[in-house]
């Protein structure tokens, strides 16, 4: 009679343990670098749709000029300043206004002049981004260091 021993092959399939945790670690090292690179992705994405649609709030200021022979009375209950009238009130503003990330308003305006400007919405990853600006003269503006005022060096959309 003969007897058989089941003896383990040394030719086993699969993974150890100790290798499924380094791949696990490697992948994690991995999302850990791209998260932020994408997310900063995600910001100037934003802000570049904010820039589109102040042009196009800036196009409806012009032909508000044009039938009006002033920027006065562009905003909401036909009021100097505040929310547009004549456009979108936010951006992006292809999207549902519960999607928006930034709002847009008419800060100053006057017969020959305005200023408008996207802000921020609080809540969403542009919150720190900086107010987006656009003069009638065709000056740019980006609060890069979001500090409120823009200073000589923030006269551009893509400093």
């Amino acid at each position: 009679m003969k007897v058989v021993i089941n003896t383990l092959s040394k030719h086993q399939k699969g993974f150890t343990l100790i290798e499924l945790m380094i791949v696990v670690a490697i992948i994690g090292i991995i999302a850990s670098i791209a998260y932020p690179s994408y997310q900063g992705f995600v910001v100037s994405t934003n802000r570049g749709a904010a820039q589109a649609d102040l042009m196009s709030l800036a196009a409806a200021m012009e032909r508000h000029k044009a039938a009006s022979f002033s920027y006065k009375a562009a905003a909401v209950s036909a009021a100097d300043t505040g929310k547009p009238a004549i456009f979108h009130q936010h951006s992006p503003s292809a999207e549902l206004y519960d999607n928006r990330k930034y709002d847009l308003y008419i800060s100053s305006a006057s017969g020959s002049a305005y200023l408008i400007e996207a802000k921020p919405v609080t809540g969403t990853p542009q919150a720190g981004d900086g107010n987006v600006a656009f003069y009638s003269d065709g000056r740019r503006a980006w609060d890069a260091n979001n500090n409120g005022t823009y200073s000589t060096t923030e006269y551009c959309w893509s400093c």
